[in-house]
C-alpha cells in the first residue's frame, strides 16, 4: 500500500481509545484499513497476552507510517518489450499504552 493511503488511515486514529478505533477502521470505506484493523487487533492480543494488559484500558499512543521500498515487477507489451511497474509499500508502526498508567506518567512531570 501507498504511504499515503496509510496515512490517510492512520491520521484518523491516532490518540484514540482501542474500541473507538475499531469502530473507525470498521466504518471507514477505504482498503488501506483492513490491514491497519489487522495489526491493532494483532497489538492489542500482543499487549493483552504478554503484558497482561485489558483490552479496554489501551489507546493507540504512537501511530506512523513510514516510505520502503517499491516492488518491481514488469508487465509485457507489445512487440516483444516490457514495461516496469512500480508497487509502493510501506512500514506501519502502532504503539498501543495503558490509559492509567500514561495518566500517571504525566501527572508527575
Amino acid at each position: 500500500m501507498s504511504v499515503f493511503k496509510g496515512r490517510r488511515v492512520i491520521d484518523q486514529i491516532r490518540g484514540r481509545s482501542y474500541e473507538e478505533t475499531l469502530m473507525i477502521l470498521e466504518l471507514m470505506p477505504y482498503r488501506a484499513c483492513y490491514p491497519i484493523l489487522k495489526l491493532v487487533y494483532s497489538a492489542a492480543a500482543n499487549a493483552s497476552h504478554n503484558m497482561n494488559l485489558k483490552e479496554t484500558d489501551l489507546f493507540i499512543s504512537e501511530a506512523k507510517v513510514n516510505k520502503s521500498s517499491f516492488i518491481k515487477k514488469l508487465r509485457p507489451r507489445a512487440r516483444g518489450r516490457s514495461y516496469g511497474i512500480k508497487s509502493p509499500t510501506c512500514h506501519i508502526t502502532i504503539v498501543l499504552k495503558e490509559k492509567s498508567k500514561f495518566l500517571l506518567d504525566k501527572s508527575k512531570i
